[in-house]
């Protein structure tokens, strides 16, 4: 490469000593080159990107196949590549779409690491980081997590609608990778490769895109804040960007699990004037009614149609939250809101499940259908971090059980059950503590 660059500097007539710095910068940038296909590149310079530790494995939950128990196994520490963070895990929530992967609803290769909604520190920027980024997620600084983890560059990102971006739905949840091609994760012993579930959370460490990362409030806990990240942000993107929801305006919210209960408060921070909440769980409904639920209609012994009729005058609701990915709360839905309303579809059903609808109604009654998968992480995640700070969010109040890395499959199997009222959080506790 240098001598090439001689030679047209020689043909274009410039001087031997600009030469000779052109040559020195090719070599310098070739020495220091840190660009890889793969993510187990050396430490730089000899040193361990860990600030001085010698640490070279975490421990991590791995599910090897769906329908078997995960187990804690170690990996090889993962590295950043460009546009990368490296974080030290605090927390990660234990979320649904977990499940489906759990129990093969919906496919994805495996082994794999799962956890998707993240608190915890920067320990590692990857080579090339911008200075904004540096100065933004700086070394030790308190951060959150989004699920959807934006590219920044495709066609959705450009347009600002982060929560289609195609990169991650390609490379992520595709390929169960990040945005070179590869996963971050390797097994300890044997090397073998370990897909990644969004960031692959159930882990001692974890690699993020800089875009999906946010600051977190130093008043905010590490634990409780986990669920920014899936639960709120999931909801937040319903009725901010989906169902554009203004203050005064009735929801209903069908299914009062972790995402459920994070519509009731985002609807109360809104403005509704009017929240329902529904489900066949008495005890969620209580819990619904300190997430802000003005009434409740226990499914499973009222008509869910009739009752929201009767509670908002005869009409129907402005807007019907669906979170549970059920054809029957399908059809509940958008038949609980008023003429000319919004349904917003949210929870995710097993692979191919569909749901019927009366066409004539739709047309007729200009009743609205819109999915919604989840936020914008660079728009939205700072906007809900501060909403939670400043107490409109009561995140605490959210989470209802805690558990360690350890419980973490049992934890799964419960929710399963229908036995977590609110939302569980996984408590990451290092085997190692680093200074």
């Amino acid at each position: 490469m240098a001598s090439t660059i001689s030679r047209r500097c020689a043909a274009l007539g410039v001087s031997r000593l600009y030469q000779r710095s052109a040559r020195s910068a090719v070599a310098s940038f070739v020495e220091h080159q840190n660009f890889s296909s793969q993510s187990e590149r050396a430490p730089i310079d000899g040193k361990d990107y860990l600030m001085g530790s010698e640490r070279n494995t975490m421990r991590a939950a791995v599910l090897w196949e769906p329908k078997k128990p995960m187990t804690i196994e170690d990996l090889k520490m993962p590295r950043p590549q460009t546009g990368e963070v490296l974080i030290r895990t605090k927390a990660c929530g234990v979320c649904h779409s977990d499940l489906h992967v759990i129990k093969a609803d919906q496919p994805y290769p495996s082994p794999v690491v799962l956890g998707h909604e993240i608190t915890g520190e920067v320990v590692e920027h990857g080579p090339h980081t911008d200075e904004a980024t540096r100065k933004r997620l700086p070394l030790g600084g308190r951060v959150v997590g989004a699920f959807i983890m934006p590219c920044g560059g495709c066609f959705f990102c450009v347009k600002g609608e982060e929560d289609l971006c195609e990169t991650f739905f390609k490379y992520n949840r595709g390929m169960g990778g990040l945005y070179d091609g590869t996963t971050r994760l390797y097994q300890a012993s044997t090397g073998k490769p370990i897909f990644m579930y969004s960031m692959g959370g159930l882990a001692e460490y974890c690699v993020v895109p800089a875009h999906a990362v946010a600051p977190l409030a130093p008043t905010l806990p590490y634990n409780e804040s986990a669920i920014i990240g899936c639960a709120v942000f999931t909801a937040y993107g319903a009725m901010k960007n989906a169902a554009d929801m203004r203050a005064g305006e009735t929801v209903a919210v069908i299914g009062t699990g972790g995402v459920g209960s994070s519509c009731l408060q985002v609807a109360r921070a809104f403005g509704g004037r009017q929240v329902i909440a529904v489900d066949v769980n008495e005890k969620k409904l209580e819990n619904a009614t300190k997430m802000g639920a003005t009434h409740t209609v226990n499914a499973s012994s009222e008509s869910v149609v009739d009752r929201i009729r009767e509670i908002t005058g005869g009409r129907g609701v402005d807007i019907a939250i669906e979170a549970l990915g059920n054809p029957k709360t399908f059809i509940q839905a958008t038949q609980a809101v008023r003429d000319g309303g919004r349904a917003v579809m949210v929870g995710l059903a097993p692979a191919g499940v569909t749901a019927g609808v009366d066409i004539s109604k739709l047309v007729r009654r200009k009743v609205k259908i819109i999915g919604s998968y989840g936020g914008r992480a660079r728009q939205d995640l700072p906007t809900i971090i501060t909403l939670a700070e400043m107490g409109f969010l009561k995140i605490e109040s959210a989470v209802t059980k805690i558990c360690s890395l350890e419980e973490a499959d049992a934890t799964y199997a419960a929710m399963d059950k229908g036995e977590i009222t609110g939302r569980a959080v996984v408590d990451i506790n290092p085997s190692i503590v680093h200074a």
